[in-house]
């Protein structure tokens, strides 16, 4: 075998190039690569606007955001969607637009509400309530006696003579 020499770079260049503040000098992560004499480089660079990554501010967990894509949606296809309030009012109509607190809510042959949300008990769309009842309106199977509205009755014993 012969004997071969592994060229590597030098740690100290590699972590001077990817920028690691620790390989730096002192003057360097203070006031930049000038020094502290050159004009305008009296910031230090770790605070510099750029070079701070800010962090976006987290969503509290238990909001998902479902609630206003199923409002923007709603919105969209213009469906009709029926709203039952606390007090078990029934409003129907198309949301126009909603806000953090309230929806309005745009009727057919009756004025525009403004409803706050926390009145809203539930909601859904018009057309579910169609297929709803559809499936209520079946008949059950009825058996042979309930068909004839005549009571059924047994039949008696013939008497032999």
């Amino acid at each position: 075998m012969s004997n071969r020499k592994l060229i590597r770079p030098n740690l100290k260049d590699v972590k001077a190039k990817m920028g690691d503040p620790d390989s730096r000098p002192r003057h360097q992560i203070e006031y930049g690569r000038q020094g502290p004499s050159s004009g305008g480089a009296d910031q230090p660079l770790l605070s510099h606007p750029l070079l701070t990554t800010a962090r976006r501010k987290q969503a509290p967990p238990e909001q998902t955001y479902a609630e206003n894509f199923y409002y923007l949606k709603q919105m969209t296809s213009k469906a009709v969607v029926v709203i039952i309030m606390e007090d078990g009012e029934e409003i129907r109509g198309i949301i126009e637009w909603y806000d953090k607190n309230c929806l309005k809510v745009n009727r057919m042959k009756e004025p525009n509400l403004l409803i706050m949300k926390a009145r809203i008990k539930y909601m859904y769309k018009q057309e579910e309530e169609s297929r709803s009842t559809r499936r209520r309106t079946r008949r059950p199977v009825r058996t042979e006696a309930e068909k004839t509205d005549a009571p059924v009755e047994k039949p008696k014993p013939e008497k032999k003579d």
